[in-house]
């Protein structure tokens, strides 16, 4: 796939089956590169199955076709690198017969809402097919929680809310509620007049 200058972000999600409840496992730090990769240490079973989320400037993004991994390349001993670290695994001698493992905190990965994010001319989109049917609200905030302004009813299935509505460049964030209960909480970057996309240093910026 060739994208040309309009990908912003580029994450590996992971699912135990190829339609749903994936979650996403790590990022591309360079997204704009030719070529990138990304293993999977972590991974509980080789029939896992994987998909990229590609997310482009304007705020627009898409999933590719959930793919199951091929096979490691075989190493000198003509085991595959996953067997071979396991045998390699299996002749460590064991101290603990129950160690505790520590807990590693995830790296924070930003993915935009499809609900509500920036488009074109780095307007703020709120896309709710299902708007007429329900009672959504929406309450937007800056980057040092300062209310900004809120919508009480959302009635329509697409709004484009200019960005002089925030009055500034940068980091805001919302919370969309269905009937008074939260759907979610998120963010949304508008950039400063003339540029698009979330600049490299503020892209790990998290709410």
């Amino acid at each position: 796939m060739n994208y040309g200058a309009n990908i912003s972000t580029i994450n590996i999600q992971r699912s135990k089956d190829s339609l749903r409840n994936f979650t996403t496992i790590g990022s591309v730090l360079e997204p704009m590169n030719r070529e990138n990769g990304y293993v999977d240490y972590k991974a509980t079973s080789p029939d896992m199955f994987y998909r990229v989320f590609v997310a482009f400037m304007g705020g627009t993004y898409l999933f590719t076709k959930s793919y199951k991994p091929v096979k490691d390349s075989i190493t000198s001993n003509g085991l595959s690198a996953i067997e071979e670290d396991k045998l390699l695994q299996s002749e460590k001698p064991t101290t603990d017969l129950n160690p505790v493992k520590p807990t590693v905190a995830k790296p924070y990965v930003y993915t935009p809402s499809k609900f509500i994010f920036t488009g074109k001319e780095n307007s703020v989109i709120i896309q709710l097919p299902d708007a007429a049917s329900n009672q959504y609200s929406v309450k937007f905030f800056d980057d040092k929680d300062k209310p900004v302004f809120e919508i009480g009813k959302v009635t329509e299935p697409y709004l484009i809310i200019e960005k002089v509505n925030f009055l500034h460049s940068g980091w805001f964030y919302f919370k969309l509620f269905d009937n008074g209960i939260l759907k979610e909480k998120n963010q949304f970057y508008i950039p400063k007049e003339g540029k698009t996309g979330i600049p490299p240093s503020e892209i790990d910026r998290k709410f």
